[in-house]
């Protein structure tokens, strides 16, 4: 498992390049100079040259690029334009409410999910298996932003039980920081409630079927052992491949709820950045994400050592 994951580990190297420079060509690509957004339209272009100078705007994109990465080796991911201080601490201070709520939303979507596919799975051609389907159906197909402005309109503004928006963190008010958490986590969560309770259904329903179940029921174990002791860790073997996958769809979606929500995260912090052409931040924003999601693959291809042991890396 140890070459395993030091290989893996060295193939995040070139995908964490790859990414960091389509990032940085695309930022660029779009119109306007952060020295003028900066400075604001009513500054002589003598001024917006001498910013562009000092912030180095005016090299060459390659040599930009070259610049950056030679810092970001060196742990240092520039300083923010708009900000004024280093990316990396600007990151660290929203990443925790980034983390809370990408954490939330998944343990949501989890503890629907796979009771509910249970559920499903053991009662099939039933009412409960149909309205599970149909229920999966619509959380996959509404985005997240839809659902955000919904759950607004209904909870916040018509029947006022949650704010619309705001954060408070955890450590100053943990009911308020609840409060502020529940709108957020079910729109963020439910897409991956869908898709979970879905996969979750199908495994179950295979793993139900397979000769050590019928041998678990010959032996006489009650139907709640052979379903949730002998049947659900087989089941949830393909689910955590899904979770893994979900988290770059989370990470990705927060972009758009912090914002939608006013969370001061990493996620709104992006999306700032971008009107604002505040460059260095949207590339070490993007690198974190990238490397989050990395991790997280990582992490999960190794939890089948222990789920699974016929996968081998144990001995690899």
């Amino acid at each position: 498992m140890l070459r395993y994951t030091i290989r893996r580990v060295i193939f995040m190297i070139p995908v964490a390049l790859v990414v960091s420079f389509m990032t940085f060509m695309l930022i660029h690509l779009i119109p306007g100079d952060p020295a003028r957004v900066l400075l604001g339209e009513e500054a002589t272009p003598q001024t917006v040259a001498a910013l562009q100078q000092k912030l180095g705007l005016n090299k060459p994109l390659l040599l930009q690029f070259g610049l950056w990465l030679w810092q970001a080796v060196h742990g240092n991911l520039g300083e923010s334009i708009q900000l004024n201080q280093p990316v990396t601490q600007a990151l660290m201070q929203r990443l925790p409410v980034t983390v809370e709520l990408g954490l939330a939303s998944l343990f949501f979507s989890l503890v629907l999910a796979i009771p509910l596919g249970v559920y499903s799975a053991t009662h099939r051609n039933s009412w409960a298996e149909w309205l599970v389907n149909i229920s999966s159906l619509v959380g996959t197909a509404i985005p997240s932003f839809v659902l955000a402005l919904i759950l607004i309109f209904l909870f916040a503004v018509v029947w006022r039980v949650f704010p619309p928006g705001g954060y408070t963190p955890l450590m100053d008010d943990p009911v308020s920081n609840l409060r502020d958490l529940i709108l957020p986590m079910v729109a963020l969560g439910t897409g991956a409630v869908a898709v979970n309770l879905r996969q979750i259904r199908a495994s179950m329903a295979e793993a139900l079927e397979q000769d050590y179940v019928r041998t678990a029921r010959a032996k006489g174990l009650s139907e709640w052992r052979v379903t949730y002791v002998h049947t659900l860790r087989n089941a949830l073997v393909p689910l955590i491949t899904i979770v893994g996958l979900q988290v770059g769809a989370i990470l990705g979606g927060a972009f758009v709820i912090e914002t939608i929500f006013l969370w001061p995260g990493i996620g709104a912090l992006a999306v700032q950045s971008i009107f604002s052409k505040d460059y260095p931040v949207v590339q070490g924003t993007v690198l974190l994400v990238a490397v989050s999601y990395m991790l997280t693959n990582l992490l999960v291809d190794l939890s089948y050592a222990f789920l699974d042991p016929r996968t081998g890396l144990n001995k690899s």
